[in-house]
C-alpha cells in the first residue's frame, strides 16, 4: 500500500460573507492549498468536493464540485462529489487517501465549501435538520443543539460533569479561537459571559454553541515517496478509519468515535498516550469533553479531571482544539473536516503562529456526521505524523 503525504493546505477564513459565493469561498482555499504545495491546478489527477446543503440552500445540486472548480481551471480529471453530512469535508479527505493508496492518481485535491448564510435563518435551521433520519424525527424540530444538550445533561446529572466544566472548556475554546486568524469568532469571553448569554438547549447557552458559518477548507495529498517541492516537514497520513452510526440498544457498545478512534490507533501502531495535538469535533463547546473519553485520552468519567489539569491547554501535555474547534474556529459543514486536517497540518509543521502547539510530532482529527437515534450517523479518524525532526 502507497504511504500518503499532505502536500498542502488551505482555508477560507470561517464567517458571514454575504457577497461571497460558493465558487469564491472554495477558489481561496484550493488556491491557497496550490500555494502551499508548491503546486497548479495541472498538476491535480482527482478531486473530492465535500458540500452538504448547496443543494437546499444555493439549489445547486449533483455537480456543486465541477461547477466549482471549473472556475478555478480544474477541469477533465475526475470530480467526486462527497456529502456526509457535518463529515462530509473528512469523508472527501479519506477518499483523496484511498485514491492515492491505492495508486489511482499520485497527486488528489480534497475541498470542501458551505454557505450557511442565507437570507432567512429558518432555511439553515431546517437544513441542518435532515442531518438525521427523518421517518424518526421528521417534523419534530430536533436539532444536533438538543442531541449534545441531552448528553450533557445526562453527564451533570451523575455528577461526572458539572456546570463549571462546560463553562470553563467553552472559555478555553474561545481563547483559542482568538489566536486563529481563520476564525469566526476571535474574542475571548469570561466564565461570567458564557453563563450570561442567552439559553438555547439547556444545560447550553449562546457561547458554548457553534453559529452559522460560510467558509471553504482544502488539503492535498500525494504518494509520500514524491519529492516537496516546497522544503517543508513531511506529514504523513499515518491512519484514516471511517465508520457509520448504529440503531443503539441496551447495551449499545462503544460509539461511533471510539471505535473509529481505535481502527485508526491500531492503524497507526500507536495508542491515544501518543496523539500531542487534537481536533475534535466540538459542535458544542463541551462536546469537547466527551471527545477525551471516547478517544482514549483519559478513562471513563475522568474528563473533568483532565481539563481541570490543564493537560487539553495549547501548552498542555494533549493540545485540544487548538483553532479554537467548531464552536470558535467555526463550522461550515462540508468544510469543517478539512478545517481541523489544515489545523493540524500547520500545527505539525510550526505554522499556527501564536497558538503553536510546542514540537507536535502526532496529530488526530475526529469529525462526525448527522445522528442515528443519539448516534453520530457518520465518523471518521486521521492520524497525521511529522516526520522530520524538530530543530
Amino acid at each position: 500500500m502507497t504511504d500518503v503525504a499532505v502536500a498542502g493546505v488551505g482555508m477560507h477564513p470561517s464567517g458571514r460573507f454575504p457577497h461571497a459565493s460558493l465558487k469564491d469561498l472554495a477558489r481561496v482555499s484550493v488556491l491557497r492549498a496550490l500555494d502551499d504545495a508548491g503546486m497548479g491546478v495541472k498538476d491535480i489527477q482527482a478531486v473530492y468536493s465535500s458540500n452538504a446543503m448547496a443543494g437546499l440552500l444555493q439549489g445547486q445540486e449533483q455537480i456543486r464540485g465541477q461547477s466549482v472548480l471549473r472556475e478555478i481551471g480544474i477541469e477533465r480529471v475526475p470530480v467526486v462529489n462527497v456529502e456526509n453530512a457535518c463529515a462530509s469535508g473528512s469523508s472527501a479527505f479519506r477518499e483523496a487517501i484511498i485514491a492515492v493508496r491505492a495508486g489511482v492518481a499520485d497527486t488528489v485535491l480534497a475541498v470542501g465549501f458551505e454557505k450557511m448564510f442565507v437570507d432567512e435563518l429558518n432555511r439553515s435551521l431546517n437544513a441542518l435538520e435532515t442531518a438525521a433520519d427523518l421517518d424518526v424525527v421528521g417534523g419534530l424540530g430536533l436539532q444536533f443543539t438538543a442531541v449534545y444538550a441531552l448528553r450533557l445533561r445526562k453527564r451533570l446529572d451523575d455528577g461526572s460533569l458539572t456546570l463549571q466544566d462546560l463553562v470553563d472548556v467553552a472559555v478555553k475554546s474561545h481563547h483559542n479561537g482568538s489566536l486563529n486568524p481563520y476564525a469566526q469568532h476571535r474574542k475571548p469571553v469570561t466564565a461570567d459571559q458564557v453563563l450570561a448569554s442567552r439559553p438555547i438547549a439547556e444545560p447550553l447557552t449562546l457561547l458554548m454553541c457553534s453559529s452559522m458559518c460560510d467558509g471553504s477548507a482544502a488539503a492535498i495529498v500525494t504518494r509520500a515517496d514524491l519529492p516537496s517541492r516546497t522544503g517543508k516537514p513531511r506529514i504523513l497520513v499515518r491512519a484514516s478509519a471511517a465508520a457509520s452510526g448504529f440503531t443503539a440498544t441496551e447495551t449499545p457498545g462503544p460509539s461511533t468515535a471510539t471505535g473509529c478512534a481505535r481502527q485508526a490507533y491500531e492503524e497507526a501502531g500507536i495508542g491515544p498516550e501518543d496523539i500531542d495535538v487534537a481536533e475534535v469535533h466540538d459542535a458544542m463547546a463541551p462536546g469537547e469533553l466527551l471527545y477525551y473519553e471516547q478517544l482514549g485520552f483519559c478513562e471513563p468519567g475522568g474528563a473533568a479531571d483532565l481539563l481541570r489539569s490543564g493537560a487539553t491547554a495549547i501548552d498542555g501535555k494533549i493540545a485540544v482544539n487548538p483553532s479554537g474547534g467548531l464552536s470558535s474556529r467555526g463550522h461550515p459543514v462540508g468544510a469543517t473536516g478539512l478545517a481541523q486536517i489544515s489545523e493540524l497540518v500547520w500545527q505539525l509543521r510550526g505554522e499556527a503562529e501564536g497558538r503553536q502547539v510546542t514540537r507536535p510530532r502526532m496529530a488526530m482529527a475526529q469529525n462526525s456526521g448527522g445522528w442515528l437515534e443519539g448516534e453520530s450517523a457518520a465518523s471518521n479518524v486521521h492520524i497525521l505524523e511529522r516526520t522530520d525532526p524538530w530543530n
